[in-house]
């Protein structure tokens, strides 16, 4: 099984409006991104239906944008880090056969690279690093994982510390 990864980074677009939120934007490769999905696919082995390649949309944009999103679909209008946008309801029967040669869409990954770099910073690691972080954190909403509690969330965040560590990145959650 493969994670088939698209990827839409709009810090070029908006370079010549907001050029200093973007300084320092460490760019991953769409390569490096499907890697690092692939690596995590791995250790997670999620319980859906079985299909050839897994699609995921991964979309690095501004504050602005991601506000415009927020807004629209949770209706809080204000910036967040990342959004995840989860094509399959966790408990929706799927017929196997459906899937059997086909790519499953999982869903779409935003997140802001205003925000990130801001959190980046606070935590004192690479862009890159927080960037690799954020999207751990919406591939597991995509995979029906959520944090509506502390407990829950401490669980979350654990995970992605697991799958950080997959691909060579140390995260100290204390």
């Amino acid at each position: 099984m493969q994670v088939e990864l698209y990827l839409e980074d709009d810090s070029k677009e908006y370079s010549h409006i907001e050029a200093e939120n973007f300084e320092g934007h460490v760019q991953i490769s769409a390569q490096t991104w499907e890697e690092r999905f692939n690596s995590w696919w791995k250790v997670l082995k999620p319980d859906i239906v079985i299909a050839p390649t897994y699609e995921i949309g991964l979309r690095l944009t501004t504050d602005a944008q991601v506000q415009l999103l927020n807004a629209q679909y949770r209706q809080q209008n204000q910036p967040t880090d990342v959004l995840a946008f989860a094509a399959l309801e966790v408990n929706f029967p799927q017929p196997e056969e459906m899937f059997a040669s086909e790519s499953l869409y999982l869903g779409d990954i935003v997140i802001s690279v205003d925000t990130a770099k801001r959190q980046a910073q606070q935590q004192e690691h690479p862009l890159s690093t927080e960037l690799t972080w954020l999207a751990s954190h919406g591939l597991l909403h995509l995979l029906g994982w959520d944090h509506p509690d502390e407990e829950s969330l401490n669980l979350m965040l654990k995970q992605q510390v697991v799958l950080l560590k997959t691909i060579g990145i140390t995260i100290d959650l204390e």
